[in-house]
């Protein structure tokens, strides 16, 4: 018999998909506390660290996260978002690192051909120069299964070994949502407590708990060009190309990264209902319909992993 079932028959009131999902999250995030001895919650200021920040709430509250908050700062951010970032650090009163793709750079351990190139992929360097400066074995993100093929075979506590390397053919199993954290020293695990959740589902889930956003989130007007499909912002990063016409129009941001390679979409809905609605007729993820830098092959993405991306 469904638990659903079972609440019906004893009178209980019948719990939502979203309720089922938090309860799973809250579960996982407990985990982490129970389990880990250092462990790290990740918070770039996107949408889906916005929602994990509810969730740890509803996990740990009135007390303090029993972790720190952690960006890795490409250095290429939209100004809207590092500005929620650190006013919804300074609401919660919890405990922010930052740590920069520009020190990686200054210190030789990432190297890019120019400026303007996306530091998306190099976030893994500094993410990893950061896990092992702090010896955290545990580090919580909010990516999800439904972004692309690889993240999709991806297990909600995803072992790394000493080199920070991930091997989708040794991942621990995770029968009974019975889940092993233990590590060696040098070795650490991510940690996906919305792993199951879709764009959908966060959409919806931040409109039932009225959860803050950037404002890029939203529709405003923007000047773009079309390039190869995709909306790119006119920025000092991503200037137009010769021959490109720029247009202001009304859109919207599906998701948030480096300027260099985050793209809105064309779209009107300026509140969360609207945002719902037009999610629910989408037919590309988010990172496939706005990233420049994943119009790429899952082997690519999957290379990527292995060496430490998020």
């Amino acid at each position: 018999m469904s638990a659903v079932l079972r609440e019906e028959r004893v009178g209980l009131p019948t719990r939502s998909h979203l309720d089922w999902l938090e309860s799973e999250a809250i579960y996982i995030l407990r985990e982490v506390a129970g389990q880990c001895q250092n462990p790290v919650l990740l918070f770039s200021g996107g949408k889906d660290s916005a929602v994990l920040l509810r969730l740890a709430e509803q996990a740990f509250r009135p007390g303090r996260f029993p972790f720190p908050l952690m960006h890795i700062d490409t250095g290429h951010n939209f100004p809207e978002v590092i500005e929620f970032r650190d006013r919804r650090v300074a609401e919660l009163g919890e405990r922010l690192i930052v740590r920069s793709v520009e020190d990686s750079i200054r210190r030789g351990s990432v190297r890019l051909r120019s400026e303007t190139d996306s530091r998306n992929a190099a976030q893994s360097v500094t993410l990893l120069e950061a896990i092992s400066e702090f010896t955290f074995d545990a580090a919580i993100g909010g990516a999800r299964r439904d972004e692309e093929k690889a993240r999709a075979k991806e297990r909600v506590f995803s072992f790394r070994d000493e080199f920070g390397q991930w091997d989708p053919r040794h991942q621990r199993p995770e029968l009974w949502s019975l889940y092993n954290a233990r590590v060696h020293p040098g070795e650490h695990v991510r940690v996906f407590p919305i792993s199951n959740w879709t764009e959908l589902d966060v959409w919806q889930y931040i409109a039932r708990e009225a959860i803050d956003l950037p404002s890029i989130y939203y529709a405003h007007r923007r000047p773009v060009v079309r390039r190869r499909g995709l909306l790119v912002p006119v920025t000092p990063l991503t200037p137009p190309k010769v021959g490109e016409a720029v247009e202001e129009i009304s859109v919207r941001f599906r998701t948030v990264g480096d300027v260099s390679c985050t793209c809105p979409v064309e779209s009107t809905a300026a509140d969360v209902n609207s945002i719902v609605r037009e999610t629910v007729s989408a037919t590309l993820t988010e990172r496939g319909a706005t990233r420049m830098d994943d119009q790429t092959s899952e082997a690519s993405m999957e290379r990527r992993k292995k060496e430490g991306y998020f």
